[in-house]
């Protein structure tokens, strides 16, 4: 049987109109499953149940913007910037990449996955915010006109500063890990009483290709000369993108920190953010996230300021805490699976042992790759929308994320399907009907053949 959308209670919303386009959309999506996996389908066909599923979520998303206007939903000018962001960059880069491939197999697969997660995520969030049953993840964003001006200066600023051309990946960036960090954050007072906070997540390697090669840096190490002229070209970054702002006060900075992940984390998870963006450069990724003065709560973390007096001190503080916790840290193992309670007991079974991720998806299994690379992913066979054979395959297609050993984690083991994954070399297969402690002691041993090769 075919991967398939099972309708569930939870994503009604108790508006018919809305509930009943939800119901249609998921119907569509099912339909052109099924379509792809038959052998004489034609790209005629494709093309015509794409363009299905696009009309079908353009009229959703008309009744859906009349419904919110009717009620007076405070949320309503978000929520229709999230439609327009799906509609006018998220299709179209689908459908671009559709025609560019002549509707091949793995585009197919590429256009399902994304509007199946989409439709999924946006319904159980911020379509169930409309009647109240869930909070929007974006309630308080800047308006849309600042929010443009600051990307374009971003994307501007990078290609003057070091030649690179800065892609979007991600709008509504929420603070996930993404290789190596660096984790800076600038405090500013305005003559009016107002704070604001600025944060920058920068990818190591980054740094290390942009700042490092400026200062004829030979290492692919950090250095206390390198993160002090992170800092400075930082915070000369923020100033010339705080300018977009539409606001009369005047801001200084008037602290600045090196954060931990740790320590990042948890400000992020409290904060409400009125930007956050995530880019990639080719050289690495890098975000940047604003929190705006009348919406920030009171900082209870007691991470030193950095001053003139004590900035060589805390920079090399910096480096060591974070030398120290690498050399601590564990290997990282990513499970992929649909099943909530199989995630779970994975993680508290490999949890004491090893940093375990999670993912509940083959498209959320790569992004999670792509921006922190694992060690192992321990991958089911059996998922709706990507199957692990289908997820296995993106991986080995993918230069940058190819090499990640992966172990197929199932059900049941029969010779054709294992015949049929051999070819894109998985590092092992596992029941799940084994013990917990003999998945644990396979795993562990494992890691254990690959340190002793």
């Amino acid at each position: 049987m075919g991967n398939q959308f099972i309708w569930q209670d939870r994503f009604n919303i108790g508006v018919e109109v809305i509930d009943r386009e939800h119901r249609k959309l998921f119907s569509i999506m099912n339909r052109l499953m099924k379509f792809r996996e038959q052998e004489d389908k034609s790209q005629w066909v494709c093309q015509e149940g794409v363009k299905y599923f696009k009309d079908h979520a353009m009229k959703h998303f008309a009744e859906e913007e009349v419904y919110m206007a009717s009620i007076d939903y405070k949320g309503f000018e978000t929520h229709r910037r999230l439609h327009d962001n799906f509609r006018q960059k998220t299709l179209p880069a689908l459908e671009e990449e559709l025609n560019r491939t002549n509707y091949s197999e793995d585009a197919i697969s590429h256009f399902l996955g994304v509007c199946a997660g989409w439709l999924i995520g946006h319904t159980l969030t911020e379509d169930r915010a409309i009647t109240g049953k869930a909070m929007s993840k974006w309630a308080d964003l800047m308006p849309q006109e600042d929010q443009v001006a600051v990307k374009q200066t971003i994307i501007r600023l990078v290609y003057d500063l070091f030649n690179l051309n800065a892609r979007i990946v991600s709008e509504s960036y929420g603070g996930e890990k993404f290789g190596k960090g660096i984790y800076y954050r600038l405090v500013y007072g305005s003559n009016k009483g107002d704070r604001m906070e600025v944060y920058f997540v920068f990818e190591e390697r980054l740094l290390i290709n942009t700042v490092g090669k400026i200062m004829g840096a030979s290492s692919d190490k950090l250095n206390v000369m390198l993160m002090n002229a992170t800092r400075y070209t930082a915070r000369q970054f923020a100033d010339c993108v705080k300018g977009n702002f539409q606001t009369e006060a005047m801001y200084e900075v008037q602290e600045e920190n090196l954060l931990s992940y740790e320590q990042f984390q948890r400000i992020f998870e409290r904060q409400k953010l009125q930007f956050s963006i995530l880019f990639d450069t080719g050289e690495g990724y890098f975000a940047h996230c604003v929190v705006a003065p009348h919406l920030v709560q009171n900082n209870q973390d007691t991470e030193t300021p950095i001053k003139t007096e004590n900035a060589m001190a805390e920079v090399k503080k910096y480096l060591k805490g974070s030398e120290e916790s690498r050399k601590n840290q564990k290997r990282k193992i990513l499970v992929v699976d649909d099943s909530d309670v199989f995630r779970q007991a994975m993680k508290e079974l490999l949890g004491s042992d090893y940093e375990v991720a999670l993912a509940k998806s083959g498209v959320s299994a790569i992004r999670s790759l792509t921006l922190d690379r694992p060690d192992l992913v321990l991958l089911d066979y059996e998922m709706p929308v990507c199957d692990g054979y289908q997820v296995l395959g993106m991986i080995r297609s993918e230069e940058s994320i190819a090499d990640i050993p992966v172990i197929f984690m199932s059900g049941r083991v029969d010779k054709e399907r294992v015949d049929k994954i051999l070819a894109l070399k998985p590092a092992g297969y596992l029941l799940k009907t084994l013990k917990p402690a003999e998945i644990k002691h396979s795993i562990d041993q494992f890691f254990n053949r690959k340190h002793t090769a």
